[in-house]
């Protein structure tokens, strides 16, 4: 009975862990270029009692008798799959239609990598993010630039006054991992590389499996509302089940205790 009390327990520990998930998947469904996460177990080791294949006289037992001892957290995956096409009209609004990040530079010089087109032009013209990191390869758009165009190649074009014909000023390139769910969320919706992700793999969009661009678009949050709900809802059960299970062995205890007295 008490191993039953520390099995429960480990079940409950790991839907407050799921549940944790889910709640960080729904607070970010209005999230730009958002991933959401998918909590995975695994079983404990387990307490052999008798051995399949052990003797018995003159035969062997045909199975074996054992005992699970719990479950645990075996990974946190994120979900890379293409999140819905949200039309803005701003020009320097870029998504991702399939494979690829936009590349970033960070304050300390470190390359990370985003799904967020969301770009701003700085006090210089260049392309930043929100939070002021650098697009990579930088782009700057002069101030009287007029008529930005993101082509779905990543070519930015832009009218210039007093020429008639456009101006190139720069190329949009995208990134590409071998394994992005073994990329480190940072927040601010950025990933960085890890031994597990594979060496980035820098192309031009629409080229070597790349996903092109569309300029006026955002790439909103790949978060279902209905099946992290139907999860939350799973998620609860199974962890009134593990409580229960923690009640019902302690009933027992008592019961044992009291025959004793």
């Amino acid at each position: 009975m008490m191993r039953a009390l520390y099995t429960a327990a480990t079940g409950m520990i790991a839907q407050q862990y799921n549940m944790d998930t889910i709640s960080n998947n729904l607070a970010n469904i209005d999230t730009q270029g958002f991933k959401g996460n998918q909590a995975r177990f695994q079983d404990l080791i387990y307490e052999t009692l008798r051995a399949p294949g052990a003797p018995v006289g003159a035969s062997v037992v045909p199975t074996g008798q054992d005992v699970g001892l719990g479950v645990k957290i075996a990974s946190s995956e994120k979900n890379f799959n293409q999140g819905s096409l949200q039309q803005t009209g701003n020009p320097l609004d870029v998504a991702i239609e399939g494979d690829g990040f936009f590349q970033v530079t960070l304050p300390e010089g470190t390359a990370a990598y985003t799904r967020d087109g969301s770009f701003k032009r700085d006090a210089n013209g260049t392309l930043v993010t929100a939070d002021g990191y650098l697009l990579s390869p930088q782009i700057t758009v002069p101030q009287n630039a007029t008529q930005v165009n993101v082509g779905a190649d990543g070519t930015v074009t832009a009218l210039i006054p007093g020429s008639q014909l456009p101006q190139t000023l720069g190329q949009v390139s995208l990134v590409r991992f071998t394994n992005p769910a073994g990329l480190s969320p940072l927040g601010k919706n950025l990933f960085t590389q890890t031994g597990a992700s594979g060496a980035p793999v820098i192309s031009q969009p629409g080229i070597n499996g790349a996903g092109t661009l569309q300029q006026g678009f955002l790439e909103n949050s790949n978060v279902q509302v209905v099946n992290e709900i139907v999860n939350m809802i799973v998620a609860q059960r199974a962890y009134e089940a593990n409580s229960k299970a923690i009640a019902t062995s302690d009933q027992m205890l008592s019961t044992a205790v009291q025959i004793v007295r």
